[in-house]
């Protein structure tokens, strides 16, 4: 669990010994202190985001990202092969693998009234849509909080303070876009992000943290 924690380092009084040292935790009832249970989760991840987003997980999806076109390459050989590349997999049986992915394409599906916005590239010129995009506000999946090895689930408290971090990821990721209005068809698209799979014929449906059209 996050936990701030004041640790007392007792010296020793002679040269044959040190007396015992202790570790405690702040006083919650303190002024302005994060509540240790779920009624203090939001605050928490809010600092948590501010310590780590932009200082630790853009650098890291960025200097880890796959082009597209080599992770499709990879996944054909094998989702287990490809993850052992170019994948992060949290522990657990049956778990996802977790991508940190770049590449460019053509949009050739956009659905940007639902609430589950995406936009569908073609990213290997053959007219068809292989990469979605999701805009959001509503996101599917863990890729992004599963694919830094700095978001550790014994960090935290349950399962469910666990989730709550991947959504808020997901929210600042796609709270961050700025695309221009209208129909975005036939444009041009690079992207970074992150998507997750449980098998390699599984659709890649990315979490962007930037995408950038072209005029």
């Amino acid at each position: 669990m996050i936990r701030t924690l004041v640790l007392s380092i007792c010296l020793a009084a002679t040269l044959t010994g040190l007396s015992a040292c202790k570790i405690v935790k702040n006083d919650t009832g303190a002024e302005g202190a994060i509540p240790p249970g779920p009624e203090g989760d939001a605050a928490r991840i809010a600092a948590l985001l501010e310590e780590t987003y932009e200082a630790r997980l853009v650098p890291h999806v960025t200097d880890t990202a796959t082009d597209i076109s080599a992770l499709r390459s990879a996944l054909a050989g094998g989702l287990d092969a490809a993850g052992e590349a170019h994948g992060v997999r949290a522990t657990g049986e049956g778990s996802a693998w977790s991508f940190a992915v770049k590449g460019s394409g053509t949009v050739v599906e956009q659905n940007r009234k639902s609430r589950a916005a995406t936009l569908g590239l073609d990213t290997d010129a053959d007219g068809k849509p292989d990469t979605t995009l999701q805009l959001g506000p509503v996101v599917k999946g863990t890729a992004l909080r599963d694919v830094a090895p700095f978001y550790v689930f014994t960090d935290f408290r349950d399962q469910i303070e666990f989730a709550r971090l991947a959504r808020a990821l997901n929210d600042r990721a796609v709270g961050d876009l700025s695309l221009p209005e209208g129909d975005l068809t036939g444009r041009s698209v690079t992207f970074l992000g992150a998507f997750a799979a449980r098998s390699a014929s599984d659709p890649i449906l990315v979490v962007p943290l930037s995408i950038e059209v072209s005029p």
